[in-house]
């Protein structure tokens, strides 16, 4: 399972800056996971967030830091890479 490094505030208190979390690129989404994301309108960007529910043409989701998260209530619907499962690093648990 690959490593992703989280950048920024979007995830804030669950997730920080640096953090390392475990992604799975298989298994379905549910609400309330922590996922990989990518949206159509910023293509070559990957975001950590967290689902809400699904939509047509893809999930909503957001960040746990509404005051600094651009996500699905400006971008739209995402489409969702993988599934958070552990933070790694610096504190490990599962998420």
């Amino acid at each position: 399972m690959p490593l992703v490094r989280v950048v920024g505030p979007s995830m804030v208190p669950t997730l920080r800056t640096g953090d390392l979390v475990i992604v799975s690129y298989r298994g379905n989404p549910a609400p309330g996971d922590v996922v990989l994301v990518r949206w159509a309108a910023r293509p070559g960007q990957l975001s950590v967030k967290r689902v809400v529910r699904a939509e047509p043409g893809g999930w909503h989701v957001e960040g746990d830091n509404p005051f600094g998260s651009t996500d699905s209530r400006t971008l739209g619907a995402a489409e969702v890479v993988g599934v958070a499962r552990f933070r790694l690093w610096p504190r490990p648990r599962r998420l």
